[in-house]
């Protein structure tokens, strides 16, 4: 037992070579050249090898030895293991063999108490493996290493520096964190969401096939771990425990302390659109019964969280067909109800980022169709039911798809996306409230932030939002974690004084330098833009004010409510002139209507009438033709007759003359009788 703890407390670099020498792979890399073969069999392959990696790496540092040429899978495994730890520092190295031998065996150290600690004798000679006794190398600064596909990402040791999203340390810049544990199938179009400082992951596509595992990852630790989940045969009117099928493009919302599915494509789909409730406690999936009429079956839809309902906007349904329909999801009732919203709404698309401002306003961006990607920003009153297209401004972003976005405050982070030809490099943040966009940051290279489907979850610690992103796809599908601190702050959270107010400043000063933000007014403007008026509180007792004082400043803030009801009133009287002259608008155009449709009419009628005289036309000249016909017969009849006549009389001359003839010749004539 002395011997154990003495093992548990020890400091690195001894801690490692004890593990390394429990490991089967002995305190020096010259020892561990067959350790996959030895002793480390007790481990899964995998595990076996990414040991073996890491002790190469902490003991020898970066693998600079050729690739194998004989073929020899154990050996072509064991480089590739090495190789692929790029430049990993080897305290880092360290670290992490240590972590993962404590999670595949945790009592390790008490089997070791008669094991022999052996220490590398060759440390002068590797200047890469180092003494971290020091206060400096406790605290190291952060790595940056370059990723398979050749893009560099920025990575922390978090046993090193902090636990979980504490080694966090820069901001708008995205960094690959160290994560431990069985790390998720790679996928895109998955389901993400947080609950009580873990992010859960379920199903997705990966090759083609849809997923239906649960993953989650620990943000105290960053450790990832899969959810068993329980079979069940309690069953109620409300719910009823399922297996879930595998399913991609769905949405995964946290609503109190449970998680619900809805939608997503399935190898068998049904007819209208399914809500599941995964309870983490008991880690059962139950099949939940709603009422009214459920929107068809899609997937790729959002869903968004506002209030106590769901708003389900777009989609594909299962026979390709794009969807830009609205439908909301009462959760306390479980009721659908299916909105028709007035105004101009979005076109038909799917993979499109959502989300909720002020409880109020639905903001729909970009999204694709079959043949195109969108960059367009709508945004729907959920008061009046009403789609409007604001102007947007700043740096417009590019059409994209498969984007992920979380709002925070005012700020909506949009990350990922791609246009079909390449993944979108940009970090955007749209500022609700100006309707403003600015880039973040960019990313290089073909990385996996820069990827179709991934998935987007805010988190926070020590006070400040951080964003975690997972999974995508853009030519290879991923299961890499990001994270990334943002510096944009919300003008929606009350301002506080970072430094007291000093007794000499006076109060017309200190009212001269009030800032006027009235909190939690927005209005809607007529071009569709969101416009926020604040106030900052201003804790006045501190400054022992005289009433005389007081009495100013109240004043002044009534002045300041008096000018701004004017203003308010002025945009009121405006909106009304507006609504006249557009109803005003609607009048002509309806008159309008009615004269084209009278014209219609008429010319309908023309139209008819033309058509009649045209058979007329054509029946006149069958007739024209036919008395032309008949016109040359009766010519031929009367040549006919003409000739006819002529020959009669010719043979009544010839007659007249014989008979004169034969009187002379003596020929009696025959008397007529």
């Amino acid at each position: 037992m002395a011997m154990a703890r003495a093992i548990s407390g020890l400091s690195y670099p001894d801690r490692f070579y004890a593990a390394a020498s429990y490991a089967g792979l002995g305190g020096s890399p010259i020892s561990a050249s067959a350790a996959p073969d030895g002793a480390i069999s007790r481990f899964p392959n995998d595990v076996a090898l990414l040991l073996y990696a890491l002790h190469q790496q902490a003991t020898i540092g970066p693998c600079n030895v050729p690739k194998p040429r004989a073929w020899n899978p154990v050996e072509h495994s064991k480089w590739s293991s090495w190789n692929g730890l790029g430049n990993m520092a080897s305290t880092e190295a360290m670290r992490l063999f240590v972590k993962i031998l404590e999670e595949e065996d945790p009592a390790w150290y008490s089997r070791v108490a008669d094991a022999e600690i052996e220490h590398v004798n060759d440390v002068e000679n590797n200047p890469i493996v180092e003494s971290i006794s020091s206060p400096e190398d406790v605290y190291p600064e952060s790595k940056t290493i370059a990723t398979e596909n050749g893009g560099l990402l920025e990575t922390q040791d978090k046993d090193v520096i902090l636990e979980g999203l504490g080694s966090v340390g820069v901001y708008d810049q995205w960094i690959a964190p160290s994560v431990y544990g069985q790390r998720p199938r790679p996928r895109y179009e998955h389901g993400a969401a947080l609950l009580q400082e873990k992010m859960y992951i379920f199903g997705g596509n990966h090759n083609g096939r849809y997923l239906s595992d649960l993953q989650v990852l620990d943000l105290k630790n960053l450790t990832w771990s899969k959810v068993e989940t329980k079979a069940s045969t309690e069953t109620s009117d409300l719910s009823e425990a399922v297996s879930l099928a595998p399913c991609a493009g769905h949405s995964l919302i946290t609503w109190e302390d449970k998680l619900i599915l809805i939608g997503g494509h399935t190898k068998d789909p049904s007819e209208t659109v399914t809500v599941k409730e995964f309870d983490p406690y008991k880690c059962i999936w139950s099949s939940l019964k709603t009422y009214g009429k459920a929107p068809v079956s899609r997937g790729g839809q959002s869903v968004t969280l506002v209030g106590t309902s769901l708003v389900m906007f777009g989609g594909e349904d299962a026979k390709r067909s794009l969807l830009n329909d609205l439908h909301i999801l009462d959760l306390e009732t479980m009721t659908w109800d299916e909105i028709d919203a007035v105004g101009v709404p979005p076109s038909p698309r799917s993979a499109h980022a959502a989300a909720v401002h002020a409880e109020r306003y639905l903001l729909i961006f970009g999204g694709g169709s079959h043949a195109t990607c969108f960059n367009d920003l709508h945004v729907l009153d959920l008061q009046s039911m009403e789609w409007s297209r604001p102007t947007q401004q700043g740096e417009i972003p590019s059409p994209r798809a498969g984007h992920a976005g979380v709002i925070i405050g005012e700020n909506w982070f949009i990350a990922g996306g791609g246009n079909n030809k390449s993944g979108v490099s940009e970090t955007l943040v749209l500022n609700v409230s100006t309707l403003v966009w600015s880039v973040v940051t960019s990313v290089e290279g073909r990385v996996p932030l820069a990827s179709e489907g991934l998935s987007l979850v805010v988190s926070s610690f020590g006070g400040e939002d951080i964003l975690i992103s997972f999974g995508g796809y853009n030519g290879q599908y991923s299961n890499e974690v990001h994270v990334i601190k943002p510096s944009h702050k919300s003008t929606l959270q009350p301002k506080t004084m970072e430094n007291p107010v000093p007794d000499s400043v006076s109060v017309p000063h200190l009212m001269t330098n009030v800032t006027r933000d009235m909190e939690t007014e927005l209005e809607t403007i007529q071009d569709g833009k969101i416009r926020e008026i604040t106030i900052d509180n201003v804790d006045l007792d501190p400054l022992k004010m005289s009433k005389e004082s007081t009495e100013r400043l109240m004043l002044a803030l009534k002045a300041e409510k008096e000018e701004l009801g004017a203003t308010l009133a002025k945009e009121q009287m405006h909106t009304l002139q507006l609504k006249q002259e557009l109803n005003d608008a609607e009048i002509r155009n309806t008159d309008i209507t009615k004269e084209l449709q009278s014209v219609r009419s008429q010319l309908a009628a023309e139209q008819s009438r033309c058509f009649k005289l045209e058979v007329d036309v054509a029946e006149l000249r069958q007739k024209l033709q036919t008395m032309e016909a008949l016109e040359k017969e009766l010519e031929l009849l009367q040549r006919q007759k003409a000739a006819s006549e002529q020959v009669a009389q010719s043979l009544k001359q010839r007659q007249s003359s014989g008979g004169v003839w034969g009187w002379l010749a003596g020929s009696p004539q025959e008397l007529n009788p």
